[in-house]
């Protein structure tokens, strides 16, 4: 018997995969050599604790010490496997995927950049950007956030809420799926439970999803509709600004009566760029595609001659708010990219210049040694 068949049994199994266990994990599990060693799914983060499911119930489980002190290490969010032995969570286990941004703190500065990533979730199959149809609603807010996912690997889905605000909300429909190419678009109302069945294709068992929008867009208003009952705390939308205040403060995987889960987010006020792997490719389809056509391969896009980007902007193919968001992206992942290589290169630097201290210290010692023979 393998060390990890002792700490899974068989009726373990069923319940850890309605919590999307699969061959992925337990190959990693199969890996260690701890027999006593149980898998669980990290379904809750708070300060100073975590709460933990092997899909009956929870309970909550603290890190160890050493995991505080790893700083290329893992460490536990929503939507984690975790490894644990009682209540000591003792590893986290290899991750399908994650999503993650900059770190908030910029404090509206427009070229500050973010300095380390955020793991908001782990192990996800779609994340929902939700946008309500009030002063919510921002095409270019919905550009950031595919980009964002599409940065990660992950498959979005675009969630427009308060659908009953409107007469023909089907119009901001069609204007989502001219910048969302193949991206399935949702139009909500929590109010009269418009679009919901379709959402519950999401949550089938073993599947798991998270949110993702501005503070009063919805989130948890549509997380407790498709659960059935009030189980998110919500609040209002101030009438002045149009703005929501943070009901939602942490982030918890709910086991949906779907059979799926959920992972309700706090509301992001900014959508900082920490990987910049791909995503601007599947965001900006059209103008990537555009690009190819043009006279010159290093275009700008700006100013030169045989732009085909700019002649679609002339001819009206793309929008001029479409192009200018392109091009701020774009300088954010050219910035991204060449701090995160400054930045490997300073790493490499530093560790010479302490291999050669080392080395000056050594012969200095040699030295002295001599001297005293």
């Amino acid at each position: 018997m393998k060390p990890s068949e002792s700490a899974l049994t068989m009726d373990l199994i069923p319940s850890l995969a309605r919590l999307g266990w699969s061959p992925f994990f337990q190959m990693h599990l199969d890996n260690l050599s701890d027999g006593r060693l149980e898998p669980a799914r990290v379904v809750g983060v708070r300060k100073n604790s975590f709460s933990v499911s092997q899909g009956k119930g929870s309970r909550l489980a603290r890190v160890a010490g050493r995991l505080n002190h790893q700083p290329d290490g893992l460490y536990p969010v929503a939507g984690d496997w975790v490894v644990m032995t009682d209540h000591v969570i003792s590893n986290v286990l290899p991750r399908k995927n994650v999503l993650s941004r900059g770190a908030a703190g910029r404090r509206g500065k427009e070229n500050a950049q973010p300095t380390r990533a955020q793991v908001i979730a782990a192990n996800l199959d779609t994340v929902f950007v939700v946008c309500g149809l009030d002063r919510d609603f921002n095409l270019r807010r919905i550009e950031r956030c595919l980009t964002l996912i599409y940065n990660c690997g992950l498959n979005p889905a675009v969630i427009l809420t308060k659908a009953d605000l409107h007469m023909h909300p089907e119009v901001f429909t069609r204007e989502v799926e001219t910048i969302a190419f193949g991206v399935p678009v949702h139009l909500v109302s929590a109010k009269d439970g418009l679009g919901l069945v379709q959402l519950e294709d999401y949550l089938s068992p073993g599947k798991t999803c998270t949110l993702i929008g501005s503070s009063g867009a919805g989130k948890s208003t549509l997380v407790n509709r498709l659960y059935g009952k009030s189980i998110q705390l919500t609040g209002s939308v101030s009438e002045t600004v149009g703005k929501g205040t943070h009901t939602t403060t942490s982030r918890d995987l709910i086991i949906m009566p779907q059979g799926g889960m959920m992972i309700d987010n706090p509301g992001i006020r900014e959508i900082a760029f920490w990987d910049g792997d791909g995503g601007m490719e599947h965001a900006f389809a059209d103008i990537e595609r555009l690009a190819l056509e043009c006279r010159f391969s290093d275009c700008s896009h700006m100013h030169e001659p045989g732009c085909r980007v700019q002649q679609a902007l002339i001819e009206g193919e793309i929008t001029k708010d479409r192009v200018e968001n392109y091009h701020k992206m774009k300088r954010e992942m050219m910035y991204l990219s060449d701090r995160q290589h400054k930045t490997a290169n300073r790493v490499e630097r530093e560790r010479w210049k302490t291999v050669a201290a080392e080395i000056k210290a050594m012969k200095k010692r040699r030295g002295k040694e001599r001297v005293k023979l």
